[in-house]
């Protein structure tokens, strides 16, 4: 039971709520009620998630030295021996050719896709991760990859407004994470990422405020344009900004109050304000799309 514990922890499948950005085509286009749409982006969900796992085992499998070394990557499984490397191997070997067999079943775009997704991770794991600013970008890149992956599978366009709100939130969220891990160098004088040689905590709070501003003005562009306005049928999106700027300021209380942003996951899965305002932001969003 505790092997299957630890493959469960070395997979990482919490980490799939980021990958629900590929509904995102479907649900901005109103079209959840279409089954068939639907169906193919289950598929695509499916096979980026086995396929993310599979890059997760493969970063820490490259990683596994240094995350001995951190207080609190040292407990993952093959930080602590309870997954050996090779075992690793046998389970990235099954869930990268799953997820690619899976999406390969949609189309051969979103399998190319899915490949620079798993070619990026690669590069960024040997090298790009220790270079200061585009190891964040890189981060963002990823999630507006989830959101070529969606359109890719539904034959829906992306609007430029979803590709750079996705972009710049991403990297807020990013510049985060990478907070936590200055402070962590800061509390314990151990630099557990190369790339802390670059950052330091006024750029990242900077950069944070920029990007947290950034975000906000661009929400409320989209929602008042009259392309979007015209589009949608409707004049009342502009409401769900509050949502939004609620949820900003929450995180920043969190990153800079409760010193306490180093998974944008489990902050969405833990903090109740965070949920909140996204199922208020989800709810409204929906009352008005559809």
């Amino acid at each position: 039971m505790n092997f299957y514990i630890n493959i469960l922890k070395l997979i990482r499948p919490h980490q799939y709520i980021k990958n629900f950005f590929i509904f995102a085509p479907l649900f901005f286009a109103a079209k959840l009620g279409e089954s068939q749409l639907l169906l193919s982006t289950v598929t695509a969900f499916v096979a980026f998630s086995l396929t993310a796992s599979a890059v997760y085992v493969f970063n820490d499998y490259i990683d596994v030295e240094d995350d001995r070394c951190h207080p609190k990557k040292k407990d993952r499984p093959l930080a602590s021996g309870t997954i050996s490397k090779s075992q690793a191997i046998t389970i990235m070997s099954v869930l990268s050719l799953s997820g690619l067999g899976l999406i390969l079943s949609i189309s051969t775009a979103a399998m190319l896709i899915l490949l620079a997704y798993v070619a990026m991770n690669i590069a960024y794991s040997f090298h790009l991760k220790h270079i200061a600013i585009l190891d964040v970008m890189i981060i963002a890149i990823g999630f507006v990859l989830r959101l070529f992956i969606g359109s890719v599978a539904t034959d829906i366009s992306l609007t430029s407004w979803i590709v750079v709100m996705t972009f710049l939130l991403a990297l807020f969220l990013a510049l985060a994470k990478r907070r936590d891990d200055v402070l962590i160098y800061l509390d314990t004088g151990q630099k557990i990422r190369k790339v802390i040689d670059g950052y330091n905590l006024q750029l990242i709070d900077t950069a944070m405020a920029i990007m947290a501003s950034v975000v906000i003005v661009a929400y409320i562009s989209y929602t008042t344009s009259p392309e979007v306005v015209t589009r949608i049928n409707s004049e009342y999106l502009y409401l769900t900004a509050l949502f939004v700027i609620m949820g900003i300021m929450r995180y920043l209380q969190i990153a800079f109050v409760m010193q306490d942003s180093g998974s944008p996951t489990k902050i969405v899965l833990k903090d109740r304000f965070i949920q909140l305002t996204m199922l208020g932001w989800v709810s409204a969003f929906t009352w008005i799309l559809y």
